[in-house]
């Protein structure tokens, strides 16, 4: 189980600014048991984006939302209502953000920071797909990790390595980079490439790990 937290609310909006309409899903597995991304917060999310302006276009809430097949076969049911929405809110942790952004061809927006377990974490198609590092970034990569896709957990674009979309640390492993500027560029937002991420405070993160003796 992945725990996962709503991001502040005016982080949120500022994700929202120019989108007319939202879809907003939620999931019933982990989100809804850390109260970030169950009915209930759905339906909160959803008064609160009318109150301020926000159309609405439709909402589900799937059971667990980690899986793609599943969310594949609940969207359908919800086509004309996704189309209709300028991007995606999804109240989850970072596994169900990237199965959203895996699934439909529209800007997927994270609404949820995933904190630290500590332990056992997501997993999706034998890969993994969330790290758990407190500040959810999917915002600015198309909704594709490059903290647990990246084999050197890199920030700000692909390394000099990486030749033919591939990684540099094992060719078998396409560079998520190159899959992030491919993705960007679909959805007409290569612009997000420009904002330079910080350092993150890797302490709180999954990978963190107790500190390294150093020789002297």
């Amino acid at each position: 189980m992945l725990i996962s937290k709503q991001k502040p609310l005016e982080e949120i909006l500022s994700y929202l600014e120019g989108d007319k309409s939202v879809f907003l899903v939620g999931c019933k597995g982990c989100a809804e048991g850390w109260g970030s991304g169950g009915e209930k917060q759905v339906a909160e999310m959803k008064s609160t984006l009318q109150e301020g302006g926000k159309a609405v276009s439709g909402s589900v809430v799937v059971d667990m939302l980690c899986n793609s097949t599943l969310t594949k076969l609940k969207f359908r049911a919800y086509k004309k209502e996704i189309a209709a929405a300028d991007s995606i809110l999804v109240l989850t942790d970072g596994a169900g953000v990237q199965t959203v952004a895996e699934v439909v061809d529209k800007v997927v927006h994270p609404g949820c920071n995933t904190l630290s377990s500590g332990g056992a974490h997501a997993e999706w198609k034998e890969a993994e797909r969330c790290l758990e590092c407190g500040d959810c970034m999917l915002e600015f990569t198309g909704g594709l990790c490059p903290i647990a896709r990246c084999s050197k957990h890199l920030l700000n674009g692909p390394c000099g390595g990486s030749q033919g979309g591939k990684c540099e640390v094992d060719s078998d492993i396409p560079c998520v980079w190159q899959q992030i500027v491919d993705r960007l560029a679909k959805l007409g937002q290569l612009d997000k490439l420009e904002r330079i991420v910080t350092p993150k405070n890797w302490s709180v993160s999954l990978i963190s790990g107790p500190p390294v003796k150093r020789l002297s």
